[in-house]
């Protein structure tokens, strides 16, 4: 069987989350977390090892919460993203810095680990079963070109939105050969009835509830590090010291390629109900939407039994 990488970006804040870890918030009948069903869905997809990537001052919780309990089934492996971890010649200009580098830092924080194709997600999303499907499909039967070679799994728009507040997705533009070609960064998109809008300085944006966006779950190679690493160092080079919240961002990453034509990015569509922890206060939905799943047989009560499917590595 072909090798792929799951790597869950895990090292978030949490801020609107109101105070909390809200990448470990219970959701499911028995504590789990929205990790245990996407790395159930990547598994059982064909997924045979799994990166974690979380700041180290949340290794003994996460551990304890998940970690622990994932790798009696599967290969597991942390990294930590942390702020001072730049180049030596940047640490001075950046000494006031607090807020995290953003998802482009945090997958490059994963080279020396992943050396097979992954597939990269964020740890407060759920995306389901096909989506995880589809990307160990493309991952696994890619062939040997010598180009860089990234898809995305491409979500609708109105089945991604939060009933609790504006959310940020990167809203695509798709050819007609399933290619995409371009991706724009959209903020504080709400939810309003059937509609999806934005809203700022009193004007409302109405957006095609049926764009495809993504969600942070990128298909990559190893041969995508390299990117990244020079990529960071021009970010960092050209970042002001004062620009404290500027971030180097995965779809701006990738979007940049794009506009160059330096990449091809193939997006792989899902029509599946994207569900996440964005707010405090869409837990509660999450929990009855898990429950519902369980109940329809989709997920086992207990999700590592040996009853359910999951066998020790």
């Amino acid at each position: 069987m072909s090798r792929a990488t799951l790597v869950i970006m895990a090292a978030g804040i949490g801020s609107r989350f109101g105070g909390g870890i809200k990448q470990l918030a219970p959701v499911g009948p028995n504590g789990e977390i929205i990790m245990d069903y996407s790395i159930y869905d990547a598994v059982e997809a064909g997924f045979d090892k799994v990166v974690f990537v979380i700041r180290k001052d949340l290794e003994k919780d996460f551990k304890e919460v998940i970690g622990n309990r994932i790798e009696k089934y599967v290969e597991v492996a942390y990294v930590y993203q942390e702020l001072d971890d730049i180049p030596e010649k940047y640490k001075e200009k950046f000494s006031g810095r607090i807020k995290p580098w953003g998802t482009g830092q945090a997958i490059l924080c994963c080279s020396e680990v992943v050396d097979t194709p992954f597939l990269v997600i964020n740890a407060d999303d759920y995306y389901g079963k096909n989506a995880f499907k589809e990307a160990y499909a493309y991952l696994t039967s890619l062939p040997d070109t010598g180009k860089i070679q990234v898809c995305m799994i491409g979500f609708v728009l109105k089945n991604t939105l939060s009933d609790n507040g504006g959310v940020t997705r990167g809203l695509c533009q798709v050819d007609d050969a399933g290619m995409l070609t371009e991706i724009i960064e959209t903020h504080n998109i709400e939810k309003d009835g059937i509609r999806a809008v934005v809203r700022q300085d009193a004007e409302e944006t109405v957006l095609d509830a049926e764009t495809p966006v993504s969600m942070n779950m990128w298909g990559l190679t190893p041969a995508f590090f390299e990117v990244l690493k020079s990529g960071f160092d021009a970010f960092l080079e050209k970042t002001s010291a004062q620009d404290l919240k500027a971030e180097y961002l995965l779809p701006t990453i990738i979007g940049e390629l794009l506009e160059e034509k330096k990449v091809r990015v193939k997006v792989l569509k899902s029509e599946d109900q994207w569900f996440g922890v964005t707010y405090k206060e869409d837990r509660k939905s999450v929990m009855n939407v898990v429950r519902s799943l369980v109940d329809a047989g989709v997920y086992p009560a207990e999700l590592y039994s040996s009853s359910a499917g999951a066998e020790d590595k």
